[in-house]
């Protein structure tokens, strides 16, 4: 495997993803363009307690998502329009363990608080479980970040803990890592969770 490979280890292989009107395939260098429209939606970038690139900085964002070992990202696209809505990543692969994280995610701000976030952990998650065989998956987000730890507590994990002075912020404070996971035997309930929450917020 080449080096240059944003394939991470032989357990988690390139895929595309689809469902309820969304495509997750594997980001690259193409993808450049519809990121940079995607984070100008809501200037996602002014947000400190997340990675949103700059506009300047998307195509290094790329690269290095690329080139990291132990991530795999993916494009989030509208099938519809082929629209960029943004990404999401499976994270801090441990084959040996059969574990990923979930991470590195955002979505232009106009389709915040809609199906999608909904329809792509549904995706990675029933793909981590059901295809890989994970028996955990895991999240982290800034300790300031609540709204990300709302979403996350939405899917049904378990909060295991905060790292406290874990990881620099964007404008160089230093920040508190929330660590949330959910076990393979928790993924049914979960599951019917997100199905019900996904068709609870289209009919309203």
């Amino acid at each position: 495997m080449s080096s240059s490979s944003p394939q991470p280890s032989p357990f988690v292989q390139a895929v595309t993803l689809r469902d309820h009107g969304l495509r997750l395939e594997p980001l690259a260098l193409g993808h450049e363009e519809g990121l940079k429209a995607a984070a100008a939606d809501g200037e996602l970038w002014t947000l400190r307690v997340t990675s949103v690139p700059e506009p300047q900085t998307t195509r290094a964002y790329i690269e290095t998502a690329l080139a990291t070992r132990d991530r795999f990202a993916f494009a989030v696209i509208d099938e519809a329009t082929g629209t960029v809505l943004g990404t999401s990543s499976y994270h801090d692969i441990l084959p040996a363990v059969k574990r990923v994280e979930i991470g590195y995610t955002w979505y232009r701000q106009s389709v915040q608080r809609s199906h999608v976030n909904t329809t792509c952990k549904l995706l990675l998650l029933g793909h981590a479980f059901d295809t890989l065989g994970c028996n955990v998956v895991g999240w982290r987000t800034d300790n300031y970040n609540f709204a990300s730890q709302r979403a996350i507590e939405r899917l049904g994990a378990h909060k295991d803990g905060v790292i406290r002075g874990h990881a620099l912020r964007r404008d160089g404070t230093i920040r508190d890592t929330v660590m949330y996971s959910m076990r393979a035997g928790e993924w049914a309930e979960a599951r019917a969770q997100l199905l019900y929450l996904r068709a609870r917020r289209e009919t309203t």
